[in-house]
């Protein structure tokens, strides 16, 4: 379990009052890396807020044998430059692969200031076993004082996972998806019971359109909600859209 940054002695001094967010769903060109974050920059300047989070594995698409991406790799720079524009910080899907050549489907945080790993995804599911190493459990990091948790796909179905990250103290529980048309009612229920079980705000960013391997079709929806479960914002099913609003503490 990790927590990235550590947590500033006086969080209730520094955290802000509110915080924008947005869960994006990009459209997506399986295994064109450079599309797909071109694809990426337009959401940020659209969706104009703080946090925005990005589907699982979005800039590859579903394809668990691309290669991994590199930190310093610099398809990547036009997504630091649209964070330094905008002031976001952008939490994406990628593959990434560690010193001791594990391979993992990661969340990474990109900022104006460069990339960096925050999350591994703890539970694999499907084919995912063969192609990749399960992460090492929660982790947090802080955006303007404001705690979010992390999750990838499956892990927001784990009541172990959820509950390990509650334990963390978030604000918010950031995770991006890949579901399939029919698992949309699921990915529903998962959010109102993490909402719940941490009492924070949950933001989804969930796929939409043709993402590769075996999803033609995927769920979109993505949605932010409140921690009395109730929704705050909504997209529809369709790739490009993001469903964005502003957040506030109690």
């Amino acid at each position: 379990m990790s927590v990235e940054p550590p947590l500033p002695a006086a969080r209730a001094d520094v955290r802000r009052a509110s915080l924008v967010v947005a869960a994006a769903q990009p459209r997506c060109v399986a295994g064109d890396v450079a599309t797909n974050v071109a694809a990426h920059v337009e959401a940020i300047h659209e969706a104009r807020a703080r946090l925005v989070v990005f589907p699982e594995l979005s800039l590859t698409g579903y394809l668990l044998s691309a290669a991994p991406l590199t930190l310093e790799d610099p398809v990547l720079g036009p997504l630091v430059t649209a964070c330094a524009a905008t002031h976001t910080a952008a939490l994406v899907g990628a593959p990434v692969i560690d010193g001791a050549g594990r391979r993992s489907i990661a969340v990474l945080l990109v900022t104006g200031g460069g990339v960096r790993v925050v999350y591994r995804k703890t539970h694999l599911g499907g084919d995912e076993p063969a192609h990749f190493t399960a992460g090492d459990g929660p982790a947090v990091v802080e955006v303007d004082g404001w705690r979010i948790g992390l999750g990838v796909c499956k892990d927001t179905g784990v009541a172990e996972h959820v509950i390990a990250t509650a334990a963390l103290d978030v604000d918010v529980y950031a995770a991006g998806l890949v579901h399939a048309p029919d698992e949309l009612a699921e990915q529903d229920a998962r959010g109102v019971r993490i909402a719940a079980t941490c009492a924070a705000h949950v933001v989804f960013a969930s796929a939409a359109g043709p993402v590769g391997g075996p999803y033609d079709e995927t769920a979109g929806s993505s949605t932010v909600w409140a921690p009395d479960g109730s929704v705050l914002a909504r997209a529809d099913a369709a790739p490009g859209r993001f469903a964005g609003t502003t957040i506030r503490t109690a």
